[in-house]
């Protein structure tokens, strides 16, 4: 009665760990130097005692999720990250504890769109939008020629016109 829908097997670029990694730790950096700039705040104008406390637990916390963010996900979600395009359907999968499954349908689709940053664009990648009427869903570091390739595709599947 149903046809069993095959698992994507498409993997995204192995290029996207060392672009998160770079994102992460911009970030992390970012907050940090917030951080010590609000601890010699805190010395300067002698703020309460519990201020400082909380302000070094907070850049603790941040140096514990700085090693998770940079060093251990970026692995993990290229790993675990899987995407397929067919006629009828639209799959990604992802999640090592928590697998997610998506199907979506191409008579959904309503728009295609290729997102590219200066970190992404450093390694040739792309990360592909998908809109739908009440979502958007997104493959992430797609390597060029591929990604206009899947663009293409799915506006053609989808039969998305092109607005001049």
């Amino acid at each position: 009665m149903y046809s069993k829908v095959k698992p994507p097997t498409k993997q995204i670029s192995k290029q996207a760990v060392k672009v998160w990694r770079m994102s992460e730790a911009i970030i992390h950096l970012i907050i940090l130097a917030i951080l010590i700039l609000l601890l010699f705040a805190d010395d300067y104008f002698a703020w309460k005692e519990w201020i400082g406390w909380g302000l070094i637990g907070l850049a603790v916390l941040c140096l514990f999720d700085s090693v998770w963010s940079i060093f251990i996900e970026p692995v993990l979600l290229q790993k675990y990250w899987r995407y397929d395009v067919n006629e009828e359907f639209i799959q990604t999968k992802r999640g090592a504890l928590y697998e997610t499954h998506e199907l979506i349908p191409m008579t959904k689709v309503q728009s295609v769109r290729l997102d590219q940053g200066p970190l992404l664009r450093k390694y040739n990648l792309y990360s592909l939008s998908i809109g739908t009427m009440g979502d958007s869903h997104e493959i992430p570091a797609i390597p060029e020629e591929e990604a206009y390739e899947l663009r293409d595709k799915i506006a053609y599947f989808a039969k998305i016109k092109e607005v001049e």
